[in-house]
């Protein structure tokens, strides 16, 4: 009968040797290793754009300015979210503004940073402004 059962199902398995599970966890490791080392390669490409709000100033309930700096590889565009904000903390403007891929002797750091103005216009007086965000173009 157990042979009949065998020729149906298959010979009993054998156990995992220890061998083949250290083999299977260094593998393991290898590979875990690669995959972080690929995806922080391709982290480190992804275009950064950073950026610092530098002053503000708002004398008129429909109009603010908002003076910034943005860093970013000059040959690249970019687009920064600059919102206008109230004593409360709400959004009162908000704009969103085109950065030019710049040339090397344009701003600062061979073109990487350049000073940037922009008019917002509001709803009401806004008492301070700055850069929401930005993002690599394209």
């Amino acid at each position: 009968m157990k042979s009949s059962l065998a020729n149906r199902y298959g010979g009993q398995k054998r156990p995992v040797t220890r061998k083949t599970k250290i083999t299977l966890i260094i593998s393991g490791v290898v590979v875990a290793c690669g995959l972080a080392a690929l995806l922080n390669v391709n982290v480190s490409n992804v275009d950064s754009v950073n950026f610092n709000t530098v002053s503000f100033s708002a004398n008129d309930p429909s109009f603010a300015e908002v003076d910034f700096q943005v860093s970013k590889d000059r040959t690249h565009e970019a687009v920064c979210a600059v919102k206008a904000l109230d004593n409360q903390f709400a959004v009162v403007g908000w704009k969103y503004v085109d950065i030019p891929a710049n040339a090397a002797d344009f701003g600062a750091e061979n073109g990487r940073t350049t000073q940037q103005r922009v008019s917002i216009r509001t709803e009401s007086l806004a008492v301070s402004g700055v850069v929401d965000s930005c993002w690599s173009k394209g």
